[in-house]
């Protein structure tokens, strides 16, 4: 079977075709941030060469689409209708956007203590559709218990004259606790959604120009994928799937799958930092924060960093001390060696020879004047350019750590503790890593590892990787009450008395099998158990019942890619 992988990256997209978990040919094209299908277009064009089956060719996508849309504020107006309840006051959660408060309150167990007002639920938006929003986000505070109100509130949209481009409700993307996070989430959702709809509908015209695709997947920040069509309902989790990819394609390509890794994807831009640890990744496990923004969104634990081959250099010289460099966060542009005008990293290692791209005269004029700016030849400055990329990528990994130690850290699987995440092994991927990760693996006294096909390795991760769904089951014996809120399910728990974890467990499990069927996931693999909670219902001095939280995921996988095929790597020169 043959799987395209693309990666939308911030300077380049590159894309890779698997066939049977081996690589047989692998491209590069600029990104087009004003026309990312145009990029995704161009990219599967450098590798279709390649591709001789006659069966339809299975389609992964990592892109940038929402986490732009977010970052640059461009998403759908939105207005965002909350029921809290009492005792919570929203104003002081600092969001970032207005809440229109509708009345009406659901408990902490999931009972409702007061319904919603259907002609206050039409006032709000009236007030939305003046506004000129676009979207609409509903969200109650103990939805993730009871989603009564956010599917009464929906049905009222619906029955009215408004039109919204899209209405996310809260409890659909996350069964989990967190009322601000959920509010955030949802928000996102619904802004990003007009967007994602347009993109979608330009992948499936894309499918259909006399090119033999079938299915198609996007990568999730979680490090699994999701449908095209389930990509509608919540494009906010393919955010930071950028990070995921790099971290999947180290899993799909290192030559040590197992224990404590670093993994550094070095772009042109902005560097990745990710962490394996006993051989799995570390969670996100509250959620990805985006522009400021807590979300519900799972994640993959990633840190990026404005360093790269493009960043720019420049000489800073204090009055009382010497000279010295500082590299990023901005990015200088395309690099001197490439025809650009200013100084870069990659300059650096043109000079020196250990990129061979471009005019290496180019490279000497500019290294050159920044050299002339430190007393330095230029041979000299570019050993100090390459030295200072050096430090700085090692005090950010270190700092990473550092970060990590002082919180929690989760994998997929438990709680690590005692905490044990040291790295044994630096794994490095993206164009310049060839450069910097053996400098960077000795400084830090680890093995390191430049993956096979490192220029195109994100493209890898994201062709890899497989489908993922999860579900939060809420059983509460004494109500008799059994909740699944991103499957809109509520029902009664048989024999309540009897209900345990094991049977919780089971049942959350069963559920995740049952939504992951509803996403066309048809190889479910391993579900595991990412979360659980329990605890007793005490009146008076008598046990009633008790409180079950399960969080039951099909979890992340990749494919192994052990070896590369015989197919040309179309794009064979080192890239910033």
């Amino acid at each position: 079977m043959y799987i395209a992988g693309i990666d939308v990256g911030g300077t380049n997209t590159d894309a890779a075709l698997i066939k049977d978990d081996v690589v047989v040919a692998t491209g590069k094209v600029p990104t087009r941030h004003d026309d990312l299908v145009e990029s995704t277009e161009a990219a599967l064009e450098t590798i279709l060469a390649a591709y001789q089956g006659s069966a339809p060719l299975e389609l992964h996508l990592s892109t940038t689409l929402s986490t732009n849309t977010i970052v640059e504020g461009r998403g759908d107006p939105t207005a965002v209708l909350a029921v809290p309840g009492p005792g919570m006051r929203i104003e002081e959660l600092n969001l970032g956007f207005p809440v229109h408060i509708l009345s009406g309150s659901v408990d902490h167990r999931g009972r409702e203590v007061a319904g919603i007002t259907a002609h206050e639920v039409q006032a709000a938006l009236d007030a939305a559709q003046e506004a000129g929003m676009a979207a609409l986000a509903i969200v109650g505070k103990f939805s993730h218990r009871n989603p009564t109100h956010e599917l009464q509130i929906e049905a009222l949209v619906k029955e009215a004259t408004q039109k919204f481009r899209h209405i996310t409700l809260g409890h659909r993307l996350s069964g989990r606790p967190n009322f601000p996070r959920r509010l955030a989430t949802s928000y996102l959702n619904a802004g990003v959604a007009g967007q994602q709809a347009l993109f979608v509908e330009m992948v499936k015209r894309l499918m259909i120009r006399g090119r033999n695709i079938g299915k198609v997947f996007l990568l999730k920040a979680d490090g699994g994928t999701m449908t095209l069509d389930d990509s509608l309902a919540r494009p906010v989790e393919t955010i930071l799937s950028g990070p995921a990819a790099s971290l999947m394609g180290a899993q799909a390509l290192t030559e040590h799958p197992e224990g404590n890794a670093v993994i550094v994807d070095i772009g042109g831009t902005t560097t990745d930092i990710s962490v394996q640890v006993a051989g799995e990744p570390v969670f996100e496990r509250q959620g990805a924060e985006i522009a400021g923004h807590k979300t519900l969104v799972p994640a993959l634990f990633a840190r990026s960093i404005g360093l790269g081959g493009d960043s720019e250099v420049r000489v800073i010289s204090p009055k009382d001390g010497p000279s010295r460099l500082q590299i990023g966060p901005k990015r200088a542009g395309t690099p001197a060696a490439l025809g650009g005008s200013k100084v870069t990293p990659t300059d650096a290692a043109v000079v020196l020879e250990l990129a061979r791209i471009g005019d290496v005269n180019r490279a000497r004029e500019a290294i050159a004047d920044l050299g002339a700016a430190m007393g330095l030849g230029i041979e000299a400055a570019a050993e100090a350019v390459i030295e200072r990329f050096t430090q700085q990528l090692v005090q950010e990994i270190e700092d990473t750590y550092t970060y990590l130690e002082s919180r929690p850290v989760y994998t997929i699987s438990e709680l690590l503790a005692p905490l044990d995440i040291r790295p044994r092994v630096l794994i490095g991927l993206g164009g310049p890593a060839e450069v910097f990760i053996p400098l960077a693996g000795k400084a830090m006294d680890l093995t390191w590892e430049v993956l096979p096909c490192y220029k195109e390795a994100n493209a890898i991760g994201a062709a890899a990787s497989r489908p993922t769904a999860a579900v939060t089951l809420h059983a509460d014996t004494a109500l008799g009450r059994v909740t699944v809120p991103e499957m809109d399910y509520m029902g009664e728990i048989r024999r309540a008395m009897l209900f345990d974890m094991k049977k919780a467990r089971a049942e959350a499990m069963e559920w995740a099998a049952r939504k992951g069927e509803s996403l066309g996931i048809t190889s479910l693999g391993d579900i595991a158990i990412m979360e659980e909670e329990s605890f007793n219902m005490v009146r008076g001095f008598h046990t009633v019942g008790r409180i079950f939280m399960i969080r039951a995921q099909v979890r992340p996988e990749v494919r192994r890619i052990t070896e590369r095929g015989k197919g040309e790597t179309l794009d064979a020169d080192y890239q910033a």
